[in-house]
């Protein structure tokens, strides 16, 4: 990922890329560019509006990232739209009910390093599967109440969204399976509400206190869950893992956490920064022609890729040891949870997880290694998400 970075940026703060079926769309590299985009106006997340390819159906039904953009939530919203969806989600997630979920996530990590521990001597663990992904997906599917039962089937076609090498096939099969979930799961809380997310998004769907027409549609509710339940838990995925590949790959960095002379704030924001959990998001258009400099122009329509990965190793912004990992960079500035209206609103979720999961798993198993060389291991199937296939690691003495 970061080698092509490396060379779109060569490019110019922005230039024209091919996705998946031959798909064009700018990709923005630069951070002070994202930036400007990001609070522009004339920059906007609605497909049906702003997207002639789109409305004009020249994108095929079954694009792989069709359920990128077609969804109708406040990722793809605009404007007035975007303003009252997100609004809504706001009401559920609030900062009581985030900061009420400290215990459990605790209790989780706990459980989860148990049964790590339990790893037989001499066999290796694998800390992706084994700890960085079923903590966030647990904790956001207790969020809005998702029964066990419906957990695996959900954590697969998650990771199929997420997975831009997948076929139309497997995203077709993919969208009934989380869309059939989804709304199985409405369909209990409308019957059986209880004090989770979901059946608070129901209530502002089906009352908004005046008696008027709801403000939230059927689809935008069966949307708005399935943006929160994925990318809710993704982002952290791809933070711990990331956060534990650096410490593990570079043991100076550990030592001057272990040593006082760093934060584990300091571990989470300079992985947020170096290693941004989401490396692209689709897709943006502009609303209107729009000069970014040097004599380029995103023409009015024209569809725009954010590279979040290369807006936080920009050497305009840190320098020329950009790439380097650094715990006591003075300026861990980063993007990683977007920037604008459309900040991510669970961000203080995501840090308050790695918060508790990070120093718990270190001082757990305090000799913890790789257990295979660093170039062994394998990037995720997607240039959306950020992680590795595996992390397996010797848990040490």
């Amino acid at each position: 990922m970061h080698g092509e970075n490396d060379e779109l940026r060569a490019r110019g703060p922005a230039t024209l890329v091919a996705l998946p079926g031959g798909v064009e769309a700018w990709s923005v590299n630069s951070q002070a560019l994202i930036r400007d985009l990001l609070t522009d106006p004339r920059v906007s997340k609605d497909t049906r509006q702003h997207w002639p390819a789109w409305i004009n159906g020249e994108i095929p039904a079954d694009w792989p990232l069709q359920i990128w953009v077609s969804v109708q939530n406040m990722f793809t919203a605009y404007g007035g739209d975007h303003k009252r969806l997100r609004t809504l989600v706001s009401k559920a997630f609030t900062a009581r009910r985030t900061a009420a979920m400290q215990p459990r996530i605790e209790e989780l990590t706990r459980g989860l390093l148990d049964r790590i521990a339990a790893t037989p001597e001499g066999e290796t663990a694998d800390l992706r599967r084994d700890f960085a992904y079923p903590l966030p997906i647990n904790v956001i599917c207790e969020l809005f109440g998702v029964p066990e039962s419906s957990q695996p089937e959900l954590h697969a076609a998650v990771d199929t969204i997420f997975r831009t090498t997948a076929t139309p096939e497997e995203m077709q099969a993919c969208q009934v399976s989380i869309y059939g979930i989804l709304t199985a799961l409405v369909a209990e809380k409308r019957e059986n509400p209880g004090d989770d997310m979901t059946s608070g998004l129901i209530a502002a769907r089906d009352d908004d206190g005046n008696g008027e027409a709801a403000v939230l549609s059927e689809g935008e509710l069966i949307d708005t869950l399935l943006l929160v339940l994925s990318a809710g838990h993704e982002t952290t995925v791809n933070l711990l893992d990331n956060a534990i590949h650096a410490l593990l790959t570079r043991p100076d960095q550990l030592a001057l956490v272990r040593s006082g002379k760093a934060s584990w704030d300091d571990v989470i924001e300079e992985t947020l920064r170096a290693e941004a959990p989401v490396a692209n998001l689709p897709l943006r258009y502009a609303v209107e022609d729009i000069e970014i400099g040097g004599g380029v122009t995103i023409r009015k329509g024209e569809a725009i890729l954010v590279a979040y990965g290369a807006a936080g190793r920009d050497p305009e912004v840190h320098g020329d040891d950009a790439a380097e990992f650094d715990v006591t960079r003075a300026v861990k500035d980063h993007l990683a949870f977007g920037f604008g209206a459309h900040f991510c609103l669970g961000a203080p979720l995501a840090r308050m997880e790695a918060r508790i999961a990070l120093p718990a798993l270190f001082e757990r198993f305090p000799d913890l290694a790789l257990a295979v060389k660093e170039e062994e291991l394998e990037p995720m199937e997607s240039f959306i998400s950020n992680g590795h296939k595996a992390l397996p690691v010797h848990l040490g003495k």
